[in-house]
């Protein structure tokens, strides 16, 4: 029998200068192969090993390239990439009460949501993203973008008592939320999962239904907490009690739980977060942007604490760009603690990958580059003037790669940027329909 017909058929074989599975961390393997087979990874091996071992359907070449796993976006409002830069520069409860809900309460809709994350999806996906956990109104739209357009997603539909464009109260947001879950429950990239907005607009009673039905069905919870010191300060005058400790006297502080951005922590806190095994959602851009504080990532990674990253909403960002929040989560951990150990490169990686996916409960899925585990990949070009000389390629990563140093991404083995050009998406008119919203939001005719 000739070599090829010996050889074990894969649907491709991807050849990189440099493959980086993160788990075990801080490994890297020099000109290697990954071989993919029904949306999954099959192995690693030499690629000289690995020409003889498989026939693939496609074989791709990636000589300067650094092979990772997908990135893993933990917060996001994909939508809100239509108020990218809508008003910008203002305080958080003023950006948010004066400019943003109302421009909510006036142009949310059913096509401002499809229109926005299809936005949105793009940009991530050219930014190397394969994962994302979006926290938007009509989240039936944005998981309906997620399904047509290939990304994988998890659906976090808002829960809030007041009434939203969306939902009259929390009932019905509970009760839409979850007739959601039940159609997507058999799906294999879309998860759908629970996102009371926030301590200062979920009142007990509904944080308590939410606790019961997420500990029954084992269905995770996110929610913004500890945004500012104004949320907490003003938490303690009105009830007594530390927002992260009315949500553990609730139950609903878990291994379930993503704590969004954490920016005001008190050792008690820390000590709530560890004891729970509850995981925090990082939006270094976000926060300083909007002046929101800072979370002290380091100290609750070294607490035993899982930190994923999040880029939070484009109107508040106003990128999708995780390269850049690993970045700039690196540098202010540094700056913050003034000491320059803080979150190395390795470990911003993992932030950006494994530990996202632990966060949001996938990491039997995703996260890493191991046997039989989804092949979400995204393909950075490190051969660029701005990356030489290259000493090390993780170190590369965080502190000189950016959106567009990524050429080319997989989810569940089916290629959706190839060459920086988008498969399931039209640049173009994603661009006009941008356009379109500026004009309508203006006031302008279109």
């Amino acid at each position: 029998m000739a070599a090829d017909e010996q050889a074990s058929h894969v649907d491709t074989l991807i050849h990189a200068r440099w493959i980086i599975p993160v788990v075990p961390g801080g490994k890297v393997y020099e000109n290697c192969a990954i071989a993919v087979r029904d949306g999954k990874i099959l192995a690693i091996h030499p690629s000289a090993e690995a020409e003889k071992r498989y026939r693939a359907d496609q074989v791709v070449h990636l000589d300067r390239h650094a092979l990772i796993p997908g990135l893993i976006n933990t917060h996001t409002h994909a939508a809100m990439t239509l108020l990218r830069g809508y008003a910008d520069d203002k305080p958080l409860m003023e950006w948010l009460q004066e400019h943003i809900w109302p421009a909510e309460q006036k142009w949310v809709a059913s096509g401002f949501v499809a229109d926005g994350t299809r936005l949105a999806v793009a940009e991530m996906l050219r930014s190397g993203t394969t994962t994302f956990s979006d926290q938007y109104f009509f989240p039936e739209d944005t998981a309906q973008v997620a399904r047509e357009t290939g990304i994988r997603a998890q659906i976090a539909f808002p829960v809030i008592d007041a009434p939203t464009p969306w939902s009259r109260n929390g009932e019905d947001a509970l009760q839409k939320g979850l007739s959601l879950r039940d159609d997507y429950r058999a799906h294999d990239r879309l998860d759908v999962v629970f996102a009371p907005h926030a301590p200062y607009t979920v009142g007990d009673e509904t944080l308590e239904k939410i606790a019961v039905y997420a500990a029954e069905a084992q269905i995770p919870v996110q929610m913004h907490l500890h945004e500012t010191a104004t949320e907490v300060q003003r938490a303690l005058k009105e009830g007594g009690e530390r927002p992260i400790e009315r949500l553990n006297r609730l139950g609903l502080l878990s291994p379930q739980t993503l704590c969004v951005h954490m920016t005001s922590v008190e050792p008690s806190d820390i000590e709530l977060l560890r004891e729970s095994g509850a995981h925090v959602a990082h939006c270094p851009r976000s926060n300083l942007k909007l002046a929101s504080g800072f979370c002290p990532a380091s100290e609750l990674l070294e607490a035993g604490i899982n930190v994923a990253l999040g880029t939070d909403g484009a109107a508040s960002n106003n990128g999708l760009d995780l390269f850049a929040e690993a970045n700039t989560a690196a540098l202010l951990a540094k700056a913050v603690s003034g000491r320059a150990d803080a979150l190395p490169a390795r470990q911003v990686l993992a932030m950006a990958t494994i530990n996202g996916a632990r966060a949001l409960g996938l990491e039997d899925k995703i996260g890493s580059l191991e046997s039989g585990k989804s092949a979400d990949l995204t393909a950075v070009d490190l051969g660029g003037l701005e990356q030489q000389p290259l000493h090390d390629p993780i170190s590369q990563l965080i502190y000189t790669a950016s959106a567009h140093n990524v050429s080319d991404v997989w989810v569940a083995g089916r290629q959706l940027l190839a060459e920086r050009r988008l498969t399931t998406l039209n640049e173009t008119e994603l661009v006009q329909r941008a356009q379109d919203w500026r004009a309508r939001i203006a006031g302008l005719s279109i």
